[in-house]
């Protein structure tokens, strides 16, 4: 026993001599300290990542030097009138129950167009995807149709449909369709060809291969299609609704231009920008919890 702890003893003295000296202690220190700046570097991240608003700094400054420059007497109020004010037009727009009733409004409109343009985009993008004789058929009117602007298409949609809801919902889902078709046609096109010879050592039937393979693949590029789908429908949604709308915030907007109420034109612009955000936000957390087995969207 003591010549084993006099030889354990020697050893630790080697050891201790060959490391320079150091202390066990001082090694256990010095391997965490990169791993504690790993961890702070993911953390950072994580919080970037998440639900930090570092987005609303910028639009947060604006608004603040807005109100500034009114007050200072920088900006004409019959032009630009100061926060306040469109604050104040707003909460009266709520409290006699327009605004909500013109919201309401424009979300139907907004999401019946969305769901039928969507739906069809999403369905035609998944077929000229998969077979290149739908492909050579549809895809070159498809193109066409898309090339047109919006502002060609209104006059005749009133003069086809009348002035009531089917031409507003007809031009919201045309430009709800485009998007959703040709991020659809390109995430199917553009899926691992590594993936399917995989598909097809495992025997997978045409089926199992569309929904085990290809789709979630594809499904990347389909959410992004969906996020610019909305987005755009949003923006058609005022030019729907300036073709002889009687509600909605493109008719407060138009409104607002007619009796040059230039608080409610901005209050109308600033719900625009508001629930627009508001609904990418939730297409995001829709996107990451979906597509969370993939690495960039690990937290």
């Amino acid at each position: 026993m003591r010549l084993y702890s006099k030889t354990r003893q020697h050893v630790d003295t080697e050891k201790t001599q060959k490391d320079g000296g150091a202390s066990p202690s001082v090694h256990a220190g010095s391997h965490l300290a990169p791993r504690k700046s790993l961890l702070d570097k993911s953390r950072r991240r994580r919080w970037l990542r998440t639900g930090a608003p570092v987005g609303f700094i910028l639009p947060i400054a604006v608004i603040l030097f807005w109100q500034f420059a009114s007050v200072a007497g920088w900006i004409d109020q019959n032009l630009l009138p100061a926060p306040t004010t469109v604050a104040a037009t707003t909460v009266g727009l709520i409290r006699d129950g327009t605004l909500g009733s013109d919201l309401l409004a424009s979300g139907l409109r907004w999401i019946v167009g969305f769901l039928i343009g969507g739906t069809l985009g999403l369905l035609v993008g998944s077929l000229v995807g998969l077979s290149r004789i739908a492909e050579r058929v549809l895809d070159t009117s498809v193109q066409m149709l898309r090339t047109i602007p919006f502002l060609a298409l209104a006059p005749l949609l009133v003069l086809w449909l009348g002035l009531d809801e089917p031409p507003k919902i007809t031009l919201i889902a045309l430009a709800s369709f485009f998007p959703l078709y040709l991020n659809t046609f390109a995430g199917i096109r553009n899926v691992d060809r590594k993936l399917i010879e995989i598909g097809q050592i495992y025997r997978l039937s045409q089926p199992e291969m569309l929904m085990r393979v290809i789709l979630p693949a594809a499904l990347p590029e389909i959410l992004t299609g969906v996020r610019y789908a909305l987005a755009v429908a949003w923006l058609a949604l005022v030019l729907a609704e300036l073709l002889g709308a009687q509600q909605g915030l493109g008719y407060l907007l138009s409104e607002g231009r007619e009796f040059v109420r230039v608080d409610i034109v901005l209050c109308s612009i600033l719900i625009f920008a508001i629930v627009g955000k508001l609904v990418d936000v939730l297409v995001r957390g829709l996107e990451v919890s979906l597509l969370r087995w993939r690495d960039t969207y690990k937290g």
